[in-house]
């Protein structure tokens, strides 16, 4: 009985004990707690103070340079109004340290000259943003000619107090860059130099922590941090119209984070960015840090003498519960790994079934010409119409499959831009050949308008534009139901600089139109709308999110309108570089042509190729009617090219404009709308063919050529050139060995292939000098691979062991396997699958002009 009430007792005893020690702690904690949270909070406000101290500094150094720059123009100013001529005087100038371009304009004049000898136009310049610095007019921010981000300063040239012209002197924002601190927070913090006219963001200085994917302006950064409070974004709004230092507390990427606005000079720009907390609050964290430790020791101290004191009587207890852990921990880390591999399968699963769609473009092309020529294989002119858009729809095919192996290079902003000249007319068949007849099985009517482009001949990245054009436009025929219309149109817009071409792409059509909620998110990936009308069309959701990346990294935006029931506008502004061209009247002169009769009903189709022919020295006469071009002929006696535009094309149409010709020799033209409005067995008279609406001068120029010959004997040349080669191939594939044989024999040249490439080095090294005119090198094969076999080669003892040719021909396929193939030492890279006529072209260039 007394063991139970000693017990009893000491429970009690240990209870009282135990409840004042957890009050001591708890009153010490408490005061702990106070004073790290008033530690705290004042060295928060202090960090809060030193970053508006920062943000001050570096407004003031973006200003100070500014304001020299404004000195420096107003220095200048002075010295050009004392010359005799200001114009004459800056182009002695020649190139400036201190400014990217130097321009002068007349006073009275429109346009002016700059220090490198181009004419200036200040049209260009939108100086609308009201902007000045020390009262000189500052423009909005553009890209200059070089590709960086600028901007131009304008100031008045006076001569005894008279304006006598204006000086315009741009500059770029790199000299800014090189004036800002290096390193903001440890780098932690992130700060971009915005245009607050355009909320474009113009610089990203070294240094300044990690750029976002996405952020290249006010409203990319918002969505990127995840920013959508009204009230925030109406406080930013009202900031920057009343040019404002802006400062606000928001969570960026899952952590608190001061983000700010911070006005330069009048407000024409603005540092935009945002600073982690746990950044500005590093000192007090420490603090607190330190404090903790303190407080943790002291209660693991307690802790330590309770368990001590109680651990016989526990041990057992606690055994069990550590054990009854480990089992739940183990058992909720096997459920965590199973759903990470369901959702990582379904993921996997979703997305190769989805691909479908975007795959399934352009094979749709590629069945339906192959039945067409099926059923046509006696008409050899539409069998090789069919077989040419099939190679456009299969080399699309191909690049389609490259996007999709190389897609997380896509997502990461890690993708490349290959850039070279190509024509837009090439891009605008290309896309009318696939979805021309999309539309067309669907009853759909497909229109296709250029206005104001001024170059055609462009230098970007052809792969990645057409990529752009036909995920706008198969979204557009698969969302717009039976009979409903769709636009493709190329509009010039007024550019920065003469250098580039500002093209405005746009893709419309009636079908059935998009929510304002899914508006917000159509460019993530894996989105689609759904509804009942919408849910049988089928897709990966990935076509307007890879457009928008591709759109970025060729630096264009994009929009898009949409209602419901009524349709959808989308909008691509892109600025693609001009290459350096002939007179525009060089063809024209070479070919003897004066005279053009155009007949046509649609005065827009008279004021296009007005256009595009004006400056080229050729006189344009245009009809309405049948009956008007008639009058004209009788009038002249005839024109040296005839344009017929007919709504359909047949045997009356050709006997009615082929009386407009002066002879059987004048080029005479079909303008279709569609390459399929015609009589499957019209005969086209000699000298005429056919040309599809809107058309580029370089397509008017190639259907000219062609009904003259003009060019046929270089064609028949490289057409020729593999005829009575012989060529020495290392091809490990039945299949793939079997092709090249017969592609080769049908060219007249003969092969002779091993299957890997040891056997090819030798037997390269036991042939004849001349035996084989060049190599034809696999790059994946066993034993010795391509790379490997071409070193070989090259390092043989012979002299022709550095001199033959050796072709990868490989289904490696991209920019890095292509230097790889040419490091190894071979002369070019021809990809699988093979297309003849890059290998014409290798040759011709390396057997055929290299023996010359």
């Amino acid at each position: 009985m007394k063991t139970t009430e000693n017990a009893v007792r000491d429970r009690k005893g240990f209870a009282r004990l135990t409840l004042v020690i957890v009050l001591i702690f708890a009153v010490m904690g408490a005061s702990i707690w106070a004073v790290s949270k008033k530690t705290s909070d004042d060295m928060a406000d202090a960090a809060i103070l030193n970053l508006n101290e920062n943000l001050n500094l570096m407004e003031s150094t973006v200003e100070a340079i500014q304001d020299s720059e404004a000195q420096f123009q107003r220095l200048l100013a002075t010295e050009l109004a004392a010359a005799g001529d200001p114009a004459a005087a800056v182009e002695r100038l020649g190139k400036s340290d201190a400014a990217a371009l130097i321009s002068v304009v007349p006073e009275g004049a429109d346009v002016g000259v700059s220090n490198d000898g181009a004419p200036f136009d200040p049209a260009s310049l939108d100086f609308s943003g009201g902007g000045a610095i020390e009262g000189l007019p500052v423009s909005q921010a553009y890209v200059n000619a070089e590709g960086s981000w600028a901007y131009t300063v304008k100031c008045p040239i006076e001569r005894d107090g008279v304006p006598i012209a204006e000086l315009y002197t741009e500059y770029t924002f790199d000299a800014i860059d090189q004036s800002l601190p290096q390193g903001f927070y440890g780098q932690r913090a992130v700060l971009y130099l915005m245009d607050a006219a355009t909320e474009r963001f113009v610089l990203k200085p070294e240094g300044m922590g990690e750029r976002d994917a996405g952020h290249v302006n006010l409203e990319d950064f918002y969505r990127a941090n995840n920013i959508t409070d009204p009230a925030i974004l109406s406080m930013v709004a009202d900031g920057v119209e009343n040019r404002e230092n802006i400062m606000f507390a928001h969570k960026v990427k899952g952590a608190e984070a001061l983000c700010y606005l911070w006005s330069i000079g009048d407000g024409t720009t603005y540092l935009v960015g945002y600073v982690p907390m746990e950044a500005i609050q590093r000192e007090a964290q420490a603090v607190n840090v330190a404090l903790i430790m303190v407080a943790s020791i002291t209660i693991a101290a307690f802790c330590l003498c309770v368990i001590l004191y109680g651990f016989n009587r526990r041990k057992q207890a606690r055994a069990q519960r550590a054990r009854e852990e480990e089992r739940a921990l183990h058992a909720e880390q096997l459920a965590q790994a199973l759903r990470a591999a369901e959702v990582a399968n379904e993921s996997k699963s979703a997305f190769l079934a989805n691909m479908s769609h975007d795959i399934r473009t352009p094979m749709n092309a590629v069945l339906g010409f192959t039945t067409i020529i099926e059923k046509e294989a006696d008409n050899p002119a539409k069998v090789r119409d069919c077989a040419g858009k099939i190679m456009a729809s299969g080399r699309h095919l191909l690049d389609l499959i490259n996007d999709v192996l190389d897609i997380s290079k896509i997502e990461s902003g890690k993708a490349s831009l290959t850039l070279a000249e190509f024509d837009l007319g090439d891009s605008l068949a290309a896309a009318e050949s696939i979805i021309a007849p999309m539309a067309r099985d669907k009853g759909q009517t497909f229109c296709a308008e250029i206005r104001s482009v001024r170059h055609e001949r462009l230098i970007g990245d052809e792969t990645h534009l057409n990529q752009i054009l036909l995920n706008l436009l198969s979204n557009a025929v698969k969302y717009t139901p039976e009979g409903g219309r769709i636009w493709l149109r190329f509009i010039g817009l007024p550019a920065h600089s003469n250098a580039l071409e500002h093209l405005r792409i746009e893709v419309e059509d009636d079908g059935y139109g998009m929510t304002p909620e899914f508006l917000k998110t159509i460019f993530d990936s894996f989105t689609r709308a759904e509804n009942s009308t919408t849910n049988k069309v089928q897709g990966t959701g990935l076509g307007m999110s890879i457009t928008k990346s591709l759109v970025d990294l060729m630096g264009g935006t994009i929009e898009v309108e949409s209602e419901v029931g009524k349709g959808s506008l989308f909008r691509v502004d892109l600025e693609l570089r001009i290459p350096e061209e002939q007179a525009s009247g060089y063809f024209w002169e070479r070919a003897n042509i004066k005279s053009m009769l155009v007949a046509d009903a649609s005065p827009a189709a008279h004021a296009a190729i007005a256009d595009f022919m004006e400056g080229t020295g050729v006189e344009v006469d245009v009809a309405a009617s049948a009956d008007e071009a008639r009058k004209l002929v009788e009038a002249r006696g005839g024109y040296d090219v005839v344009l017929v535009g007919v709504p359909w094309l047949d045997d009356a149409a050709v006997r009615a404009a082929d009386g407009l010709r002066a002879s059987a020799e004048t080029p005479l033209l079909f303008m279709l709308e569609h390459t399929f409005d015609q009589d499957d067995d019209v005969v086209l008279p000699h000298g005429a063919a056919v040309l599809t609406k809107p058309f580029f001068p370089s397509m008017l120029k190639q259907k000219i050529e062609a009904v003259r010959g003009v060019g046929a004997d270089e064609d028949d040349d490289l057409a020729q050139v593999l005829s009575g080669k012989h060529f020495l191939a290392a091809e490990d594939n039945f299949l793939n060995a079997g092709i090249l044989t017969d592609l080769l024999e049908m060219e007249g040249a003969t092969v002779e292939i091993v299957e890997n490439g040891k056997l090819v080095v030798e037997r390269f090294e036991r042939c004849e000098p001349g035996e084989f005119d060049a190599i034809l090198m696999d790059v994946q094969m066993p034993v010795m691979n391509g790379h490997a076999a071409a070193r070989a080669i090259r390092a043989l003892a012979r002299p022709d062991a550095a001199t033959i040719p050796i072709f990868a021909m490989t289904a490696d396929a991209f920019v890095e396997d292509e230097k790889a193939a040419l490091a190894a030492g071979m002369n070019a890279h021809v990809a699988k699958p093979l297309e003849i006529d890059e290998l014409r072209r290798a040759v011709d260039r390396f057997v055929e002009k290299g023996r010359s």
